[in-house]
């Protein structure tokens, strides 16, 4: 047995689910922090999404069916969970999700948390003129250097379109870069 396999047998396990969550959340929590930091960029906008996150996993971990890995699973609501965020974040403001972006790169140089210099700054801002998936792909494989298999669990797309997506997005980058 696994110890994906045995994990998920305790959080499904009333006895066990409290200790279990408590090892997801320490195993889980700093690679989603910079998975759902990626995309919402500002330190406390990630902190409310991750908690949402964790809620999430925790109300519906027995609707996990075990088609993808957990790891997979958790990285799609991470994932759902902060596009939503943006969403209403510009509803709210009534601007676009890409107004939206924008705003928060602005606002990076004024976090706190974020130890990025100007050219950090300027890939942040090559990032936000993608388009919402290219973002993503961009993201996960560079920053976080998921394999395009897991990718294609937690965005439910196929690996070929990935490796495309990337590559497009990596050509825009390089050319917003090397502009000027």
């Amino acid at each position: 047995m696994t110890n994906e396999t045995q994990l998920l047998e305790e959080l499904k396990s009333e006895n066990l689910k409290e200790k279990a969550f408590r090892t997801l959340i320490t195993l889980y929590k700093e690679r989603l922090y910079w998975h759902i930091r990626n995309i919402v960029k500002s330190h406390d906008d990630t902190d409310d999404v991750l908690q949402n996150t964790f809620i999430k996993v925790y109300k519906n971990i027995h609707n996990f069916k075990g088609d993808s890995k957990l790891f997979s699973w958790i990285y799609r609501i991470a994932t759902n969970e902060s596009i939503t965020f943006i969403n209403k974040n510009a509803k709210r403001l009534q601007i676009t999700s890409e107004e939206i972006q924008q705003l928060a790169i602005n606002n990076l140089t004024s976090d706190i948390y974020f130890e990025g210099n100007t050219i950090q700054l300027k890939l942040q801002q090559a990032i936000a003129t993608l388009p919402e998936k290219q973002q993503l792909v961009f993201n996960m494989k560079y920053f976080e250097d998921i394999k395009y298999k897991d990718m294609s669990d937690i965005l439910e797309t196929s690996e070929g379109a990935l490796k495309a997506s990337y590559h497009i997005a990596v050509k825009k980058i390089e050319a917003y870069l090397t502009k000027d």
